[in-house]
């Protein structure tokens, strides 16, 4: 990932974490912000490159928290189609980061939304699906040129998904009863392995490492957080229940119904992912889907984020969804959050990403005016201090990776 120094100048700077900036400034310096604040305050270092962004917005780059770029190709058909190792029902030793694409047109699609960071997921065919990887969304000839965090999560599914994919091979789990038995036998597997383990070290024996085993001890030890693909409020309670059990980490992803427990969720602090919101109801436990539960579910004191689910709506219009939530009555700040600190915090990125302030990692994106105004463009974008993206005679330019 090349990282690079530039000053953005004279802009409205919107850091969210922190208050608006009439006429401000962001220094990045090799790849880092090192500077927020009034343009009439700050000096920029010799040698760093200035752009006037008079008349613009300038926040920190989207998150998308919970994607599929890369493992699920646009226009590729099964060639490009790499979500879901449906083969067993547990497959925690998968890893997206060995499935990902970088040639994918969800990337530039990333750009033109200003979305530089994305958590790519396995789907949601399994009880329990695989690790997931954040990245950025450009700069690098490889993926691992674009890693945030190797390891963030590992994703598993409670509801129709592994209940339909099961049951039509006739196998267990074929039922949420079954469902529930994978995830609860597994991680039992976990904690006999993680104690045999320890005791093996404790005496200096040699012990045989099991790939499915340790990721899940690493999500008993607090490593790594279980993303928990859920839509009904029964799933969800569900979803609460196995985390009392095992003592982990849980984030709520999609969340269709967690407007009906919000105040349960609130006072656990467990926060949701929600989305996708432009979807049709597709399957029953869509039948209550509505943009609006986000406002309902923020206002009872739930940390959210928004989610396209890409390729399921294009990961461009993360932003058009936050928009939409506004006209929802979510409130307009919340909205930015969902889309920037929130993601960063739950999902362990906000040492690197989701504000724009000293010491985290210099990727901006300069809008034509306010991002959630559907008219708004993004006009350039900037990862690691490096530009990316502009926007510039009618026409999208992208920094080509092998140029």
């Amino acid at each position: 990932m090349t990282r690079a120094s530039i000053a953005i100048v004279n802009a409205y700077v919107v850091p969210v974490a922190g208050d608006p900036i009439e006429k401000g400034t962001v220094i990045v310096e090799d790849g880092t912000i090192t500077a927020v604040g009034p343009t009439a305050e700050l000096t920029v270092p010799n040698g760093v490159r200035v752009v006037d962004a008079s008349g613009k917005w300038v926040l920190p780059g989207f998150v998308e928290a919970h994607g599929h770029v890369g493992i699920h190709e646009e226009a590729n058909g099964p060639a490009g189609d790499d979500t879901n190792e449906m083969t067993t029902p547990n497959t925690a030793a998968v890893r997206a980061i060995d499935a990902v694409n970088i040639d994918d047109e969800g990337f530039r699609d990333a750009l033109a939304g200003g979305v530089t960071a994305i958590v790519v997921k396995p789907g949601s065919g399994n009880p329990i699906g695989g690790q997931t990887v954040a990245i950025k969304s450009w700069g690098g000839r490889t993926i691992d040129e674009q890693v945030i965090k190797a390891a963030v999560s590992v994703k598993s599914a409670l509801g129709e998904n592994p209940k339909r994919v099961y049951g039509g091979k006739n196998q267990t789990p074929s039922t949420r009863l079954g469902v529930a038995m994978i995830i609860r036998e597994a991680f039992v597997e976990a904690q006999n392995y993680a104690a045999s383990r320890a005791e093996a070290e404790r005496d200096g024996k040699p012990f045989a490492r099991d790939l499915t085993k340790e990721t899940l001890a690493r999500v008993l030890d607090g490593e790594l957080v279980w993303d928990q693909h859920t839509h009904r409020h029964d799933d969800i309670a569900t979803a609460i229940r196995l985390a009392d059990e095992f003592g982990y980490k849980l984030v709520v992803n999609h969340g269709t119904e967690a407007h009906k427990i919000a105040d349960v969720l609130a006072e656990r602090d467990i926060p949701v992912i929600f989305g996708p919101m432009f979807t049709s109801r597709s399957k029953v436990e869509l039948r209550d889907r509505a943009i609006g539960n986000l406002a309902h579910i923020a206002a009872a004191g739930v940390r959210v984020a928004i989610t396209t689910d890409h390729p399921v709506v294009p990961i461009n219009f993360l932003v058009h969804q936050a928009s939409f939530a506004v006209k929802e009555e979510l409130p307009r700040q919340t909205a930015l959050e969902a889309l920037t600190v929130n993601p960063a915090s739950f999902l362990g990125l906000d040492d690197r990403v989701g504000a724009l302030k000293p010491g985290l990692d210099g990727d901006i994106v300069v809008w034509s005016g306010d991002p959630l105004d559907v008219n708004s463009r993004a006009e350039l974008v900037v990862i690691d201090g490096a530009e990316v993206y502009r926007w510039e005679d009618g026409a999208p330019h992208v920094t080509e990776r092998f140029a």
